[in-house]
């Protein structure tokens, strides 16, 4: 018996009991429409992902640490313990105790910028602020301070931002959309304003002598002044105010400043202290044409541990991923029980019809072709539910991905769910196979079966 007309034959079968063939094939539906989701959201996270570091994020850049806990690599030596003693670790205190993590030293950064393949080798200086001023108010506010990093761009809701791979300018200063908020002013009447950062010096511990020689000459109140720390103030332009965007990755709750800038203030902060002129992280780029993975790997030879662009690709890309199996999970789930649904169908199919099997054997059908018969039975409801389900997912997802978009603030032209034809197509082909592979023990029963004791059956 020729092969399409068994696939007629077992459509004509399947019309037969109109009912059960549709709920069966909803079961399947149920699997394929979460599958068909789980695929087109794990495309769209992952366009979103590798849009969002290509647009951000220069390629050939890459950050540079000593301790592989900075990078994500390791766990930071912790207290509790008897460890080596380094001159260059700086000393943290979390919950589980102090954590000591290892630093970049001046003879690191004077390594790293002598090598050949780097350039543009910057620490990541940290200035702390005593406090700031805005515009011609008094008022003084805290706040965080961070370095401008060229290599990453920002969107701002006022004001010009450089290029990317541009810095800012020493006497420039780039503030978040919050302080605007904090403030009660449109971002764009910050342009221009004068932003006051005052730093303090650590203050000293003087000797005996100095006391003595103070309380002599100036009283209570020199000694009073000399156990103060100095402080200094550095007065800066406001060029930009930041605005949080889903399509850039600086979303910083800090104020932004030029790397020169930072590091003037990182080394007054901590003139005399353990921490003067120690980094815990330098950002560079591998120079073009060199690509950033061989020289990521030449400076784990020396000692360094370095990340990449792309690594935070791949860090996003594995979230993605994650969460998609997870989804899929629940595909597969329902799956499960659409098989049992099948195979509780074909049975059932087989014991109504054995007159009918019994007949067509009597007539010449070979005990294969029976077989294949109910096979194709299987396929018919698995495609009929692969395609009810995938098509349900593709209408859905895509009048539901503007209102996705507007609420994730993904930005124009970026879609939660983007769905493809061939990874579909692909999940409908494999839904007709398991429909196909739990059709197969009904199908055996009914080749099986004796046509003359099929005939004898009421």
């Amino acid at each position: 018996m020729r092969t399409a007309d068994v696939i007629r034959r077992a459509g004509r079968s399947l019309q037969q009991a109109k009912a059960r063939t549709l709920l069966t094939s909803l079961a399947i539906a149920v699997g394929g429409f979460t599958l068909t989701l789980s695929l087109a959201a794990g495309q769209g996270s992952r366009e979103y992902a590798d849009k969002l570091i290509s647009s951000n994020v220069d390629p050939q850049s890459l950050i540079i640490a000593k301790d592989p806990a900075l990078l994500g690599g390791g766990a930071a030596a912790q207290a509790g313990g008897l460890h080596d003693y380094d001159a260059n670790a700086a000393t943290t205190r979390g919950v589980g105790g102090s954590v000591s993590i290892k630093q970049l030293t001046q003879d690191d950064l004077a390594k790293l910028q002598k090598n050949s393949d780097l350039t543009d080798v910057r620490p990541l200086y940290q200035p702390v602020a005593k406090y700031i001023q805005i515009g011609d108010s008094d008022k003084k506010y805290t706040g965080d301070i961070s370095q401008y990093n060229p290599n990453i761009r920002s969107d701002s809701a006022a004001g010009s931002l450089p290029l990317l791979g541009t810095d800012i300018g020493g006497n420039e200063v780039v503030i978040p959309q919050t302080y605007a908020d904090r403030l009660g002013v449109a971002p764009a009447d910050l342009i221009g304003k004068n932003l006051v950062i005052t730093v303090a010096k650590p203050a000293t511990t003087p000797t005996e002598q100095q006391i003595n020689t103070i309380l002599a000459t100036e009283g209570t109140a020199g000694l009073t002044k000399l156990t103060q720390p100095e402080t200094e103030d550095v007065t800066l332009k406001i060029r930009a105010v930041m605005k949080s965007s889903a399509t850039t990755l600086s979303t910083s709750t800090s104020m932004q400043i030029a790397s020169d800038q930072a590091k003037n203030l990182t080394d007054y902060t901590t003139q005399g202290t353990s921490n003067y002129q120690k980094y815990m992280i330098v950002t560079a780029r591998a120079k073009k044409g060199i690509n950033p993975e061989t020289v990521k790997q030449d400076l784990k030879g020396q000692g360094f541990n370095a990340k990449t662009a792309k690594d935070l690709q791949n860090l996003l890309f594995t979230i993605v991923n994650i969460l998609q199996g997870i989804v899929a999970g629940f595909g597969v789930l329902a799956l499960l029980a659409s098989v049992f649904g099948i195979i509780n169908t074909q049975y059932i199919s087989v014991l109504e019809r054995t007159q009918q099997i019994g007949l067509m054997k009597a007539l010449g059908m070979r005990s294969r072709d029976v077989a294949r018969l109910f096979r194709f039975e299987a396929a018919w409801i698995g495609f009929l539910g692969g395609v009810i389900g995938a098509g349900l997912a593709w209408i859905l997802g895509t009048l539901l991905n503007p209102w996705i978009t507007d609420k994730l603030s993904l930005g124009d032209g970026n879609h939660l769910l983007v769905f493809q034809p061939v990874p579909v197509v692909l999940l409908i082909a494999s839904l007709v196979l398991v429909a196909v592979v739990a059709g197969y023990l009904p199908a055996r029963k009914a080749a099986k079966l004796d046509p003359i004791e099929a005939l004898r059956t009421e």
